[in-house]
């Protein structure tokens, strides 16, 4: 696998956006949808994708593939001959001169060797596995629909179809203890996988969630546990040689970081298609910010219309440094100067320049990053660096 960072600068990578799961999770706020085998509905949304995909590469003109991901929902309920199509004509429409990582989300309840290995011959070459837990009661409190063995059975599949894995865990739960954290995390890695990502559980406006903590039925931790639970976090990966390149993505080396995440972090282009998917386009030398309609129905309407956007947003250049910042910041990478002076930022003068005094941001080679300090108060970080 080569360098995630080698890609042309004109590269546009592919985010496809499958909203269908077998349930709804409590604490989810994405765009999506219970699956009820409506495979008519599936196959006319399919149609729209391709035709959606077609449109936007008119729109961009000739570019090179930097990569795809099938996102949801829960794309490995997809057929895998659909998840084929869509791959190959994401490829025909983007050629790319080298090797293009594609990425597809699945949960282990989907994790049957034999669906695996047809995902693998559609061309999919990286699997993002949605763990999320290795605790029977943290599983039950989460809402999801396996358990802790069929995580582990679900990893162990996946390793053996897929050369490139990455597992999604959550910390920050109810009731939950640094020690406890730490015992899943080290079991977690002696199960075999190259990539990470540990998030913390958001509570997020409108799910189920949300409205349990309102009640009083949910207490997440507070911020002193949750700071503890991160700082676990780096030290358990960290004694084992994975690096966290970005806030809640560890890789085992350079090679195993997502190749499709750097590239929407470093602010490059990429289509979005699929219900609700976001997308960032340069249109007319204007970075373009893309919403699609979230009902599947308006979706497919869209797209037979012409008009697949429910928002469409030409960034000013403040608006889309701005939004380079809060992401770039977010890796180990940082963000180029040249971002920070588009936002009337510089290392000598305040607020920056105490940043960087403090000890929260590094300024090294032209670029900024957030420092071992800074990092698990990013948040108030970009708050002092932007208000």
């Amino acid at each position: 696998m080569t360098d995630p960072g080698a890609e042309p600068a004109d590269a546009v990578a592919v985010y496809v956006h499958w909203p269908y799961c077998a349930r709804i999770c409590p604490y989810c706020d994405f765009n999506v949808v219970r699956d009820r085998g409506w495979r008519q509905e599936q196959a006319v949304l399919v149609e729209a994708i391709l035709c959606d995909l077609e449109a936007q590469a008119v729109l961009l003109g000739p570019r090179p593939l930097a990569s795809i991901f099938l996102g949801g929902g829960t794309p490995s309920l997809m057929r895998a001959e659909d998840v084929a199509t869509v791959i190959a004509r994401a490829r025909a429409l983007f050629p790319a001169a080298g090797p293009v990582e594609i990425t597809l989300e699945a949960n282990p309840t989907d994790a049957e060797a034999a669906h695996f290995a047809a995902l693998r011959d559609a061309g999919v070459n990286r699997l993002s596995l949605g763990v999320q837990s290795l605790d029977d009661a943290e599983l039950a409190v989460l809402g999801r629909n396996h358990s802790a063995e069929e995580a582990r059975r679900a990893i162990a599949v996946a390793a053996s179809v897929f050369d490139r894995l990455s597992i999604d865990l959550i910390h920050a739960l109810p009731g939950q203890t640094v020690a406890g954290w730490r015992a899943a995390l080290e079991e977690a890695l002696r199960l075999g996988f190259e990539h990470i990502s540990p998030y913390q559980l958001t509570i997020a406006p409108g799910t189920a969630f949300e409205r349990a903590v309102a009640r009083g039925g949910l207490v997440p931790p507070d911020e002193d546990t949750a700071a503890d639970l991160y700082e676990a976090t780096q030290a358990v990966l960290e004694a084992v040689g994975f690096e966290a390149y970005e806030v809640s993505n560890h890789a085992r080396n350079v090679a195993a970081r997502s190749a499709h995440n750097l590239h929407v972090w470093r602010g490059g282009d990429y289509v979005g298609v699929g219900p609700g998917a976001h997308g960032r386009l340069t249109l007319d030398g204007v970075r373009t910010a893309t919403v699609a309609h979230r009902r599947i129905a308006d979706y497919v309407a869209g797209v037979a219309a012409g008009t697949p956007w429910f928002e469409q947003e030409r960034l000013d250049p403040r608006g889309a440094a701005e939004e380079r910042l809060l992401l770039g910041l977010r890796t180990v990478e940082g963000v180029p100067l040249p971002v920070f002076t588009a936002l009337d930022l510089t290392p000598e003068a305040h607020p920056l320049a105490g940043l960087i005094a403090d000890g929260f941001l590094d300024l090294a080679s032209g670029r900024i990053a957030a420092s071992r300090t800074g990092r698990p108060v990013l948040d108030a970080v970009l708050k002092a660096l932007l208000t």
